[in-house]
């Protein structure tokens, strides 16, 4: 109770003046998470125990070779185990209920340390309801689901438990948490040149190496948590402790893991906890027979627009549930971190559905925000902060909710980063809308540096959101069908292509180095991926040619996608060297709509990009506060990036001592059209 008293609600206002109406919310939404805290710590020995749900509910081996099965189900009358191990028998293996709806079986060894279920077997939960109707469920903790779509697109679940020898040992520390965080998006399925699934043990072999030499410091992977439907990206999850087998066994994803750490890169599960697949058969829907057992009943544990379920966060075993679910990950797999999906959907009674965020701070903290679910963001935040200081977690929000990147010890919400989800838009709608010469640069400096005082943010030019089918990524926006004819160094240099090259070089790095505090590219992108992402679906005839990386036209040396990758690697291994991510907001001293120029200091380097489609400029007046002899240490313009060599790295700019741009001093540089430069002393 102490930590309630420490609070200070007003303290937030030496971030936000304009919070002071909404103190009383903001202290509101914190007591209700002391509550809760308060509660964890007497009843359930704290965070330590309590989010090790997992050590208890589910399927527990001993080392004797006993196995303890429980399950919460509080609507159930009966309860049996059934599975391969006992030829399905729904009367031998009935299970005890407690006064808290648990229900619990004691299954002994066969003989010394060997288990009554063999390794990998077939199970399941078979329940009586009170109505006398007989359910059978996969349980809700498994941790191994399989798919036979021969046979039925429903999942079955197994029981894991391999031998010592077949169990994957870690061999690598988790690395320390970065400085700044670059994150590579990844689905492991897509990662494949070939028309299939691709799997965790290619992924290891093929993808890791190439994300290590781009200067990733962090993978995000996606569609990890078991989903159905494939198409869905992962966003449909059944079971949410089973790593979907799509890919391999959860052995095969914790070498991934391991690997990944032994490179020193970070990995970051993408977390579904704003919502569950309805499923019934394969699912938490329903699972005991009840219309709210893990969910809110009714309308208000639906999502319209999903079809899909909402958890009631304020349910004790639901958090149980979940929290455990952030903690296994974690424990299990050695994850270092998450990115949580759909957080705008979670925070308010809305979903977001039909509302545009004005930024009027009563769409935040009035009645429309859902304080249930903001408590769980806060406990799961505290919990994973508390168990593991270095982890990481980032929000999907695009509504601007303030404190939403604040320790919750100071009266935030706790995560580490949010995502700039309005710049993958604005470049979307440059690229749809705007010919070059109506590009605003004031417009796209604003919507690059509009990020709330005090909190991180990851920027990013393009995700998987923008790839998906309808939509096109940016390389393809930018260069259309000429990169079917005209990609290759023995065709001639189009205007359009040499258009596609400069801008796609342009936008990444003024993105990467103005946007945010982290920054993020999903796979493939890095080399200016061409068309859009579709999923095996009866839509397209189950194809997988857009559900696949095409790394073969990168690998290429004949081909003009390698000059993208090797421009954005030159990115990234300069941000390692200076920083900027971790620096500062950087100081524009120039956005010149005519001239179509951008100029900013960040971290000791000087950013000059010249947007305009003909103009170049010689002896362009550039201000600059810290006085010195600068040099050229990236630009675009080079041979290796597929540039013109109309500038190249090194030469001489002196500054001048005389202020311009609100700048101490001044230096002239030559800028070509479509051009952009990186000066550093």
């Amino acid at each position: 109770m102490a930590a309630t008293a420490s609070f200070d609600p007003t303290s937030v206002l030496k971030l936000d003046g304009y919070l002071e109406p909404f103190i009383p919310a903001i202290a509101h939404r914190h007591e209700r998470f002391q509550k809760w805290k308060d509660t964890i710590d007497q009843y359930e020995g704290g965070y330590e125990k309590f989010t090790r749900g997992f050590d208890k509910m589910g399927f527990n081996v001993k080392e004797s070779g006993e196995i303890v099965y429980r399950e919460w189900a509080p609507n159930a009358t009966e309860a049996n185990l059934i599975g391969d191990f006992n030829q399905w028998n729904r009367m031998s293996h009935p299970l005890q209920k407690n006064e808290f709806g648990v229900w619990e079986i004691t299954l002994p060894p066969k003989a010394p340390g060997v288990c009554a279920i063999a390794h990998d077997s077939k199970v399941k939960i078979s329940i009586i309801t009170p109505s006398g109707a007989r359910i059978e469920r996969i349980p809700a903790w498994i941790q191994r689901v399989t798919q036979d779509l021969a046979f039925s697109p429903a999942y079955e679940g197994r029981f894991w438990n391999p031998s010592t020898s077949e169990k994957y040992q870690f061999k690598n520390p988790r690395p320390p948490q970065p400085r700044a965080i670059r994150i590579y998006e990844a689905h492991v399925g897509i990662s494949t040149s070939e028309h299939r699934v691709g799997t965790y043990k290619e992924f290891t072999k093929d993808t890791l190496p190439r994300i290590h030499a781009l200067g990733y410091n962090t993978i995000q992977l996606m569609a990890i948590m078991e989903h159905p439907y494939y198409a869905s990206f992962g966003y449909q999850v059944t079971s949410f402790f089973a790593a979907s087998s799509r890919y391999g066994t959860p052995e095969e994803l914790r070498e991934l893991i391991d690997t990944a750490h032994g490179m020193g890169i970070t990995v970051l599960l993408d977390v579904v906890h704003s919502h569950a697949c309805k499923n019934v058969l394969d699912g938490l829907n329903a699972f005991d027979g009840s219309d709210h057992q893990y969910f809110h009943e009714g309308s208000k544990g639906r999502h319209e627009l999903w079809d899909s379920r909402l958890f009631n966060y304020g349910n004790h075993e639901v958090l149980r549930f979940l929290l455990s679910n952030l903690r296994f990950y974690m424990e299990e797999y050695k994850f270092d971190g998450f990115r949580f999906d759909g957080v705008t959907s979670m925070m308010y009674v809305h979903h977001g559905i039909g509302t545009g965020f004005s930024g009027g701070y009563p769409d935040y903290f009035g009645p429309g925000a859902d304080e249930e679910s903001i408590v769980y963001l806060m406990l799961a935040n505290d919990a994973m902060h508390t168990l593991y200081p270095s982890v990481i977690t980032i929000a999907e929000d695009v509504s601007g909710m303030p404190l939403l990147c604040i320790p919750v010890s100071q009266g935030g919400i706790g995560f580490d980063y949010r995502l700039s989800m309005a710049i993958p838009d604005m470049w979307i709608k440059l690229l749809k809308h705007k010919t070059d010469d109506e590009w605003d640069m004031g417009n796209i400096v604003h919507t690059l540096t509009d990020r709330r005082y005090g909190e991180r943010s990851v920027a990013y030019a393009e995700s998987h959101d923008q790839a998906l089918v309808g939509d096109k990524t940016l390389a393809f926006w930018l260069m259309d069908k000429e990169m079917y004819t005209h990609m290759s160094d023995l065709t001639p240099m189009t205007p359009i292509i040499a258009r596609g090259l400069s801008l796609h070089k342009m936008i990444r790095l003024l993105v990467h180095s103005l946007g945010g505090e982290g920054y993020l590219n999903f796979e493939g992108n890095e080399f200016g991926h061409p068309e859009w992402l579709d999923f095996p679906r009866e839509g397209n005839n189950n194809s997988f040619q857009h559900a696949r990386r095409q790394w073969n036209i990168v690998d290429d040396q004949n081909l003009r996608y390698r000059y993208l990758n090797d421009f954005d690697a030159a990115i990234n291994h300069l941000e390692e060297e200076h920083k900027w991510l971790s620096a500062s907001q950087a100081y524009v001293s120039l956005k010149h709509g005519g001239d179509k120029m951008i100029a900013y200091e960040r971290s000791g380097l000087l950013f000059v990009f010249n947007f305009h489609p003909t103009k170049s400029f010689t002896d362009y007046r550039i201000g600059v506060d810290e006085a010195g002899e600068y040099h050229i240490i990236l630009t675009s313009d080079e041979k290796k990036f597929g540039g013109f060599e109309n500038v190249s790295c090194g030469g001489k700019f002196t500054t001048t001592p005389m202020e311009w741009n609100g700048r101490k001093n001044w230096l002239q540089i030559y800028i070509p059209s479509r051009t952009c430069v990186v000066l550093g002393k």
